[in-house]
């Protein structure tokens, strides 16, 4: 097994689990395989530009990322219940751009969703405006609390102004990830494994991520490091890899999965799927740069997030966990 980066904060523990993995497995074989069978149809550009992605040039597209990244989990609805869907710029949207549209609307519509003393007392029916559509976005409660303490604690420790965040940052990436786990509990994707903490930081990386796509790696979004970001470990990717045969679980395992049962967060089977998934991503882009492909671990991860649109990979279910960590 090829070593993680010593002293990363993530894959030091993502190295833990892959080594002591039960019922989650890893193929290395199937790498070459998939990447001469896919890497032909590469995602689309990293680009920021979309129509449910707000981007103005200034310190407020900072801070419409950083709400966006409090509330960026868990979209899937359970079976028989309506999929919360978004009405905006004439077409209907679910899930992130969902999210994405939700939060463009309501700038559009002088809401100060940007405002940490606003956030800090959001009240339910506001945020249920801010979100209306047909059925109803899970976790609504838990995404409410996680706005009130992002509001109350940029207010506390940061002047009220994510901008603060990033600035302090000073230009590293990680450094910006771990600011804001130390800062954000519900920032703060930890779980234990066999005695030791495993970090995902899921929103942590990707607010980094988001950042810098939407400033196209200047100004706000130039992170010197940021090939040290690892893939962002959701629901997505593991269904992705899982149809690829780079990841396979045991019989248990894939019934609970395949039947719709839900995984408690925390628990060794999640912390397994998680952490194959970023061990996986980065063996992935190992072999792409072998092959002449130099990618970081978030070009994987948004290559194989869209090979999970696509219909040959959505025969088999994605593990079902509610959570605010993805």
């Amino acid at each position: 097994m090829v070593k993680s980066s010593p002293g990363h904060p993530v894959l030091d523990g993502i190295e833990w689990v892959a080594s002591r993995s039960r019922q989650v497995r890893f193929h290395l074989a199937r790498v070459s395989d998939a990447l001469e069978q896919w890497w032909h149809m590469p995602a689309p550009s990293g680009s920021w530009d979309h129509p449910c992605h707000f981007m103005d040039g200034s310190p407020e597209t900072v801070r419409w990322i950083f709400v966006l990244d409090v509330l960026n989990h868990c979209f899937w609805a359970d079976p028989g219940d309506k999929t919360w869907t978004v009405r905006f710029d004439g077409r209907e949207w679910s899930g992130y751009w969902g999210l994405g549209a939700s939060l463009k609307r309501a700038m559009g519509e002088k809401v100060p969703i940007t405002r940490a003393s606003f956030l800090a007392e959001m009240t339910e029916a506001g945020l249920r405006s801010v979100f209306r559509g047909e059925g109803e976005i899970p976790l609504l409660r838990e995404r409410l609390a996680n706005l009130r303490e992002a509001g109350r604690i940029l207010e506390r420790d940061w002047g009220g102004d994510a901008v603060s965040l990033v600035r302090a940052a000073g230009g590293r990436g990680m450094h910006l990830a771990e600011q804001v786990v130390a800062s954000f509990p519900s920032f703060r994707d930890e779980a234990l494994y066999d005695g030791r903490t495993v970090r995902f930081w899921k929103r942590a990386q990707l607010l980094v991520s988001d950042l810098h796509h939407a400033f196209g790696g200047a100004g706000f979004g130039a992170f010197e490091d940021i090939h040290e970001l690892t893939a962002f470990a959701d629901y997505k990717l593991p269904q992705v890899l899982r149809a690829l045969g780079i990841l396979s679980y045991d019989r248990p395992l894939e019934e609970a999965v395949d039947g719709l049962h839900h995984l408690d967060a925390g628990s060794p089977e999640e912390v397994e799927i998680r952490a194959m998934t970023i061990w996986a991503v980065e063996e992935i882009r190992k072999a792409s740069y072998r092959a002449g492909h130099p990618v970081t671990s978030a070009a994987v991860d948004h290559w194989l997030w869209h090979l999970g649109q696509l219909e040959p990979f959505r025969q088999k279910p994605y593990h079902r966990c509610r959570t605010i960590y993805y």
